[in-house]
């Protein structure tokens, strides 16, 4: 069920990726923007979790970036922290895990897959998640810089 946009997540307050992956912020991002909103995932469940160019989509009809640049190839991946309280814990110190992932695939990149569905990638929880409180980190890498230190570009949100 659609729990509504920035519901049960920590976002950004904008749009730039985080290059520093020595920073605190390569767990979360910056997450000025909380919700205290957590959502309801049972194992096994298909999972959407949605990008735009800034919040609410586009940042304008004509925003052909959106809902990132097509130039950004990369995988898109997900991870999960187990926690106490997903509404407050912090970041650091977390152990995360993958639970989903999306490469290069069939002559294209996962994120070509989330352009074509306005911004959408999908995945199912696997069964194996334990009951409990979860922090979900959902990320794009966008590999076009990737060559030189600090390159890949990581857009995440939790």
């Amino acid at each position: 069920a659609d729990q509504g946009q920035l519901k049960g997540i920590r976002a950004p307050p904008n749009n730039n990726p985080v290059l520093n992956v020595q920073s605190g912020d390569i767990a979360c991002n910056v997450a000025s923007i909380k919700d205290s909103n957590v959502l309801t995932v049972p194992a096994g469940a298909k999972v959407g979790h949605w990008w735009g160019h800034e919040f609410g989509g586009a940042s304008g009809p004509n925003d052909l970036d959106n809902p990132i640049a097509a130039s950004h190839k990369g995988p898109v991946i997900v991870y999960l922290a187990k926690v106490d309280n997903a509404a407050t814990t912090g970041t650091s110190g977390l152990k995360w895990f993958k639970v989903a992932e999306a490469g290069f695939s069939g002559g294209k990149w996962a994120v070509d897959d989330l352009i074509a569905n306005n911004g959408w990638s999908y995945f199912d929880m696997p069964t194996c998640i334990a009951p409990g409180q979860y922090l979900m980190r959902a990320e794009i890498i966008a590999l076009h810089n990737a060559g030189s230190s600090q390159g890949a570009q990581f857009y995440i949100g939790c």
